[in-house]
């Protein structure tokens, strides 16, 4: 230890340091320790190793401060233009550098960490820049990490950085760019010799290498635009019309005058702007359509379309129904021109609609419109039952109709159209065979002859029925026909002959004997009359009673006499009948034989009851 960095406890032996160390003045000191027992020359020593482990306490240093370099525009990215170098006196990672470029005024160079190589990452021109000036900093690996950085003055950080200085050599070796934009926009309705753009090319060469001059090489139909070729101003020569042509694509070229001569070329789009000069067009102007009744509200119905040739807010279109007769039952969408129902439709109070104004007008301003018509027809739904004239029918017929006698023709009524209209009669219920309709005319006939003393009233129901394929629809009626009487039946008696017994001494004003006889008709075709065919003194006879009564005293005990007693009824023409009294007294009976042993008739079928 002959600088002394170290001391020793010499009584327990602990070595301690007594000086700062520095790895990179000696990283691995020797010592020789001593040991003696007491005052005796007895002792013994051994080495002890001491290791200086390094710390991180010196910054990477360049050897130099400032440096330059030249190279030609004509190098590619990629090629190595320059070696940074640095030292730290550390070891291992603390001594270990990395390179960066600390401040720099382009993005054109690169430096390699490890190796210090600064590398061109994209081709440099001279006429943008000619001379690039890097600040390298270096800084170690270790932790924490030092730069080269810290140790300069912290008025200026660059003063302890390598600044190289990189010059570019510059020759004619640039075509013009474009600076203006390759894109314009111009109204359609500006006049000709309207500034539409400014065309600007830079050359960043100098002198004649570097003057620019215009052209139009293509795109330019029409000659709808002429270009100065000197300005760069492009002007039109013509009206444009957005609607013929929105958009040109002109190819212009920038040309400089240099030898050889140098050029670029620009596509430039020219966007047409429009303006409201185009009125909307229905692609109809009459629209027919149907649709069905008693649809909820909101049933699509139609959609109307009109085409606009303008652009934006200007070919934007707004639909609408202009007032007019039913048109509050109708919506229609403004964005769409959907048609739509705004309440249930029935087609018995109004079948069609005729609108006369469905609009449409664009979103220019000022705005443009038009109309067209609109013609709906509402379809029939079957919604309505046939409805009878009456509620109930009754009539009153004589039963002497012939058969297929018309008696009643019924009428129903269907609001409905179509099939859904027709209507159809028919007869439920037992008519007794008596009736028959006729379905189409609604007329009532008989079907067989009428008898009122058999059946005086029928009651039955007729059908009025629609034709609909779908859910007919039907009514019914009450009808009822009662059978008036005609004076049709002879009155009966209800014995005939009739056989008397009178005493001799019957007394005058006497009943000796009551007629009966019935007429199954009514009225007065039922009423009758009583009455003796041949003139009689002795007997007279009640017309209404039918009593036989005893006019003058009996001549003798053998009195016998035969009347003919009529029945009558008070019908027009009245019908008779005729009935034998046999009047005997009790010394005198008369034996009653019949005239013939037999007796043949014919009698016609269908003879009404009661016939002689």
């Amino acid at each position: 230890d002959p600088h002394g960095k170290f001391s020793i406890d010499p009584q327990f032996g602990v070595i301690r340091t007594k000086k700062q160390l520095d790895h990179e003045a000696q990283s691995v000191v020797v010592l020789t320790v001593q040991s003696q027992l007491g005052n005796s020359s007895a002792y013994s020593s051994t080495q002890v190793n001491v290791s200086v482990t390094d710390i991180n306490d010196n910054p990477p240093v360049f050897l130099t401060k400032s440096d330059k370099v030249t190279i030609s525009h004509t190098q590619p990215p990629g090629t190595a233009v320059y070696i940074a170098h640095a030292e730290d006196k550390d070891s291992g990672l603390n001594g270990a550098i990395k390179y960066s470029i600390a401040s720099k005024q382009s993005d054109a160079f690169s430096i390699d960490p490890s190796l210090g190589v600064v590398n061109l990452t994209r081709t440099v021109f001279a006429e943008k820049q000619q001379e690039y000036t890097l600040h390298i900093a270096a800084e170690d690996c270790g932790s924490p990490p030092l730069t080269s950085l810290l140790a300069i003055n912290l008025t200026d950080r660059r003063l302890d950085s390598l600044a190289v200085k990189i010059v570019i050599l510059d020759i004619n070796d640039n075509s013009p760019s474009f600076m203006s934009s390759p894109l314009s926009y111009v109204m359609e309705d500006v006049e000709v010799g309207f500034l539409v753009h400014h065309i600007i090319a830079k050359d960043p060469d100098e002198g004649r290498n570097g003057q620019v001059t215009y052209h139009i090489l293509s795109g330019n139909e029409n000659k709808a635009f002429v270009l100065d070729k000197i300005t760069g101003l492009l002007t039109t020569a013509q009206f444009l019309d957005r609607e013929v042509q929105e958009r040109y694509s002109l190819t212009v070229m920038a040309l400089d005058d240099g030898s050889p001569a140098l050029s670029a070329t620009q596509v430039l789009t020219i966007i047409v702007l429009d303006v409201n000069d185009e009125t909307p067009v229905f692609l109809k102007q009459l629209y027919e359509t149907a649709v069905h009744e008693n649809r909820d509200p909101g049933e699509f119905v139609i959609r109307v379309e009109a085409v606009d040739r303008d652009a934006g807010l200007n070919s934007l279109l707004q639909y609408e129904i202009l007032p007019g007769a039913g048109y509050e039952k109708f919506n229609m969408n403004s964005d769409s021109g959907e048609l739509v129902t705004a309440a249930s439709l029935d087609r018995e109070t109004q079948e069609d609609f005729s609108i006369k104004g469905s609009s449409c007008h664009d979103l220019g301003s000022p705005s443009r419109s038009s109309t067209a018509q609109l013609c709906l027809t509402v379809l029939d739904d079957n919604d309505h039952s046939p409805l009878f004239a009456k509620t109930q029918y009754q009539i009153s017929v004589t039963e002497d109709l012939e058969e297929g006698s018309a008696i009643l023709d019924l009428s129903a009524s269907d609001e409905d159209a179509g099939l859904n209209g027709e209507v159809m009669y028919s007869l439920i219920d037992d008519t007794y065979g008596a009736f028959a309709i006729d379905g189409v005319t609604g007329s009532i006939t008989t079907t067989k002859a009428l008898d009122r003393e058999t059946k005086s009233q029928y009651t039955f129901r007729a059908v009025a029925s629609d034709q609909s394929t779908h859910f007919p629809r039907s009514t019914t009626v009450s009808v009822v026909v009662h059978i008036d009487d005609v004076n049709d039946n002879d009155p009966v008696f209800l014995q005939n002959p009739i056989r008397v017994f009178v005493p001799a001494e019957t007394a005058v004003n006497e009943i000796v004997a009551t007629v009966r006889a019935e007429d199954v008709d009514l009225g007065s075709n039922g009423a009758i009359v009583f009455n003796l065919m041949m003139a009689e003194t002795v007997f007279q006879i009640d017309v209404k009673t039918g009593d036989i009564i005893l006019w003058e005293p009996l001549a003798s005990k053998n009195f016998s006499s035969q009347l003919l007693v009529t029945a009558s009824d008070q019908g027009i023409p009245p019908r008779t009948a005729t009935a034998v009294v046999i009047i005997f007294t009790e010394e005198q009976e008369e034996v009653i034989s019949f005239s013939h042993s037999l007796y043949e008739t014919s009698v016609p079928e269908n003879s009404a009851a009661g016939g002689h």
